[in-house]
């Protein structure tokens, strides 16, 4: 074959092939075209393993909690194991990023509806005022799917808390009081093993598109290897 015929050939194959390709590990390959990174402080320690001796990494996670839903049920980390995490900080009277975050939390949920490794997580950050019955009538209004999608009310210095020192939502200090106040935008991606895998604005439809790409991400990372054993 001469040379002008060897490069129809490639070009060819190029137009043809490399497509299906693509195609097919997109949708069965492993995926090592993106990895999510991993927030807040890290630890090393040394540690034996079959009498060797090696370094692990120690990450940054979600602490526990307890609080009730819209339901009066109480959802706590314990209930909530092995579960990848959409979470976001709100209070039902807010009129300004608020609406915005729960339109845009009605999308995510509608993406992951049938996934049951998958739970959306709301934590009013006004709960003198957010009682169950107030998240109830919120969580009706936003279409809330019970079991999917919990909307948490409890004591306020333990969410405050919770915010500051487990999702890292606000650099600003303060001890939950009545004088202590959080408002963010921010969206917390959350992995099964209790990690900070990204942060969104919640009011961007743009940037919520990213979480929903990077859902998948994670999904394909921790449960299609369990799925498949």
């Amino acid at each position: 074959m001469n040379s002008k015929g060897l490069k129809q050939t490639a070009i060819l194959f190029i137009v043809l092939v490399v497509p299906v390709i693509g195609y097919f590990l997109l949708k069965t390959g492993t995926n090592h075209y993106k990895a999510l990174p991993i927030y807040g402080e890290k630890q090393t320690e040394q540690v034996e393993v079959d009498g060797k001796s090696r370094i692990d990494t120690i990450y940054h996670q979600i602490g526990s909690f307890s609080f009730q839903n819209q339901n009066n049920e109480t959802i706590n980390d314990r209930a909530l194991a092995g579960k990848i995490k959409i979470v976001n900080f709100f209070f039902t009277t807010c009129q300004t990023i608020c609406p915005k975050m729960a339109t845009q939390m009605e999308r995510v949920q509608k993406r992951v509806q049938t996934i049951d490794e998958i739970t959306l997580l709301s934590f009013t950050v006004n709960p003198e005022k957010d009682d169950v019955k107030a998240l109830a009538s919120y969580a009706k209004a936003h279409n809330a799917i019970s079991g999917k999608w919990n909307m948490l009310t409890g004591p306020k210095k333990e969410i405050y808390e919770l915010a500051r020192r487990s999702y890292l939502v606000t650099a600003l200090e303060g001890d939950g009081g009545p004088d202590d106040f959080i408002h963010t935008e921010m969206v917390v991606l959350v992995d099964p093993q209790n990690r900070i895998r990204g942060y969104y604005d919640g009011t961007s439809e743009k940037a919520v598109d990213s979480l929903i790409d990077d859902i998948k991400v994670l999904v394909k990372e921790e449960i299609s290897p369990k799925q498949k054993k």
